[in-house]
């Protein structure tokens, strides 16, 4: 179990962050058009999971638009946006956002994603939803890189994260 804060307030998740090096657990999230998706939907590259709340919220807005902003001309990298919101939410916030170059996956059939990766919130207000973390895998799913933000309401590390990729 890690802790973190929401606005300063102690609050725990699941568990802890997958380690550098191991493989990733898979995973199974709902798309936009409300299809399963696996890691396996994305062999062959790099990928970066930006694991928010929810959307809705002006941090998650904003890690969405710097990351799809940051995809711009990675062929070789899929930028996941991983959220407790639905698929139609999402799909609502990039077609008015214009983050056209993100995937947008959500929990909504089933909340193993983030238990697997240690990121469900478990008490305070969020409980039932994740924390914000950065997961980065390479093209063989071996976890290279990890961040869990220790305040929600806090940006994660983006030039970390991207260099990483």
């Amino acid at each position: 179990m890690a802790s973190i804060t929401l606005h300063g307030n102690e609050i725990h998740t699941s568990g802890d962050l997958p380690a550098v090096g191991t493989a990733a657990p898979d995973f199974k999230l709902t798309d936009g058009e409300l299809a399963d998706r696996s890691l396996a939907d994305y062999a062959g590259k790099k990928k970066l999971l930006n694991i928010v709340p929810s959307l809705d919220t002006g941090i998650c807005a904003i890690s969405t638009k710097k990351f799809n902003e940051a995809a711009d001309g990675r062929d070789d990298t899929v930028m996941l946006v991983i959220s407790a919101d639905l698929p139609f939410a999402q799909g609502r916030f990039c077609t008015a956002e214009g983050t056209d170059k993100v995937v947008t996956l959500s929990m909504m059939r089933d909340k193993h994603f983030a238990k697997d990766y240690g990121i469900l919130i478990t008490d305070g207000p969020l409980a039932g939803i994740t924390g914000r973390a950065v997961v980065v895998l390479d093209v063989n799913n071996k976890v290279v890189y990890t961040e869990l933000v220790p305040e929600i309401a806090q940006e994660p590390n983006y030039d970390a994260a991207l260099a990483a990729l």
